[in-house]
Order: structure tokens, then sequence, then C-alpha cells
């Protein structure tokens, strides 16, 4: 049976020159055998910011819902969907556990937004061992970075 959703396959990936310092983020989006990559950057960032925006981006490029299946190599990320950290830190008014504030809460808002309309699955990447698509949107973030 056909999903009413298409499937896309995205590959997102953050880098930052100094931490904090100049970032850049990308993205590669994969549908029915086309490509489309994204990027961009911010002259005073982190590492973190970079990655999440990355996926933001990538998301938020989408023009209907689609089922993603999103590979990050930020075990932030993918920690924060795949072990609920998330409903947690919302619950305690964007605290941790330790009752410290969340990091880059504005941005884990706006990619809390920009997931809505999709089926996200997250894919854990391992950074730097050969995939190539990972290694494409690490070469692309890290030219971004330069531009600053």
């Amino acid at each position: 049976m056909k999903s009413a959703n298409p499937e896309i396959i995205i590959y997102t990936d953050g880098a930052c020159r100094g931490n904090p310092g100049p970032g850049g983020w990308a993205a590669v989006l994969i549908w029915n055998d086309k490509e489309k990559a994204i990027s961009g950057g911010n002259a005073h960032t982190t590492n973190n910011r970079m990655e999440m925006q990355a996926v933001i981006e990538a998301l938020k490029s989408l023009k209907r819902p689609c089922t993603v299946k999103l590979h990050s190599d930020s075990a932030l990320i993918i920690n924060a969907f795949e072990k609920n950290w998330i409903p947690n830190w919302i619950k305690r008014g964007w605290r941790k556990a330790d009752k410290k504030a969340v990091e880059n809460a504005d941005l884990w808002k706006e990619m809390l937004e920009a997931m809505k309309p999709h089926n996200v699955i997250w894919i854990k990447v391992k950074g730097h061992s050969g995939n190539p698509l990972n290694e494409r949107v690490d070469k692309l973030a890290v030219k971004e970075s330069k531009k600053f």
C-alpha cells in the first residue's frame, strides 16, 4: 500500500569554527531520486545551533506533509527525540532535570513547529565514517562557515 504522504530522505549537518564562532548548516533532501541541497550560516553561533538550524530549514523547505527519514550525526538532536527529553523539558518549563534552562530553547520550539505537518523518523548517522551523504552535508556546512 502506498503512503498518502511522499517519503523524503534528509541528511543534515552543522559546523562551527570555534564554539562559538562562525558556523554553517546544510541539508540534502532526496525524493524520487531527485536531490536538492540547501545551506546557510551565521557569523557568530555554536555547533549545536547549526545542527538544529539544518533540521529546521530542511523541514521548512518541504511544500506539503511528508514522511521524513531524517539522518543526523547530532547525538543531542537524535536523543532529544528518541529518548523523549522534549516532553519533559516542556513539562518543566523548558528546564532540564537538573533545573538548568534548556540551551537553544528557541530553536527547539522552532523545530517542533517545523515538524508538525510531517511524520519524522529520526536516524542516527555516525559522523565522519564514510557515509557519502553525511560527508557531503558536512563539507557544505564547513564551506558555509568559511564565508564569515
